[in-house]
């Protein structure tokens, strides 16, 4: 039996009005959600335009990433904080994923934030998330971004990955990447077998692009898909 020792989520926001509304909240909510009960790490997050990373900001999307303490802290969240009540009347849709951290290894501003789960025997079938991030050394910029175009053709073509999205604290500077596949066996066979996302692999480390970076796979539990709320149109 899985013994769920903390729970990741993380919710995208869509915007067609209330762009402004929801770019000023990047600045004026961090504060406000460190105090909410049982999430013991967050991050309030932009997006980058298209499906990867891009030098282009995507002012329509916004991410939320939440670590949760345990399943209740979070339904209690997303049930009746008035921030996401706030967030909700505003989005035209939403989309929140809650998945199980599996394996993570590196370091976000400092911090492990996602406790690993073991399985006692993995699901051959069993959807997965994957989250790519790092905060990029200054003097490495341009090369990083030379690299972004064949990156995220690479995962655009994989077999077996059904979305993948650019988020980051920081424009140009802290980025990650989250993406969604359909088993273990996919997320292996791009990591080994695709030769352009090796080299850059290579790359990174060799030319030292990140001062921090983070890899972690997650077992998806639930994906509610975009949602039309039926606000902010």
């Amino acid at each position: 039996m899985l013994k769920m020792v903390g729970l990741t989520t993380i919710t995208f926001f869509k915007f067609r009005k209330n762009k402004s509304w929801a770019f000023a909240q990047m600045g004026l909510l961090p504060r406000k959600l460190q105090k909410t009960e049982g999430l013991s790490f967050f991050k309030l997050m932009g997006t980058g335009g298209g499906n990867g990373f891009s030098l282009r900001p995507d002012f329509g999307t916004y991410a939320f990433l939440g670590v949760w303490e345990s399943e209740n802290a979070a339904a209690q969240f997303f049930e009746k904080n008035e921030i996401f009540k706030r967030y909700y009347n505003k989005a035209s849709e939403l989309r929140t994923i809650k998945m199980l951290s599996l394996k993570s290894h590196g370091f976000w501003s400092g911090q492990k934030p996602f406790p690993e789960q073991k399985l006692n025997k993995t699901p051959k079938n069993m959807p997965v998330a994957v989250i790519t991030r790092a905060t990029l050394n200054f003097f490495r910029l341009i090369p990083f971004w030379k690299s972004v175009p064949a990156a995220s053709a690479a995962i655009e073509e994989a077999k077996g990955v059904s979305y993948f999205k650019g988020i980051g604290e920081w424009p140009f500077v802290q980025q990650a990447t989250l993406s969604l596949w359909d088993s273990f066996d996919s997320v292996k066979k791009f990591a080994y077998a695709s030769k352009t996302h090796a080299e850059i692999v290579k790359k990174t480390k060799k030319e030292k692009w990140y001062s921090e970076d983070l890899f972690a796979r997650f077992q998806v539990l639930s994906d509610t898909g975009f949602i039309d709320t039926n606000n902010g149109q």
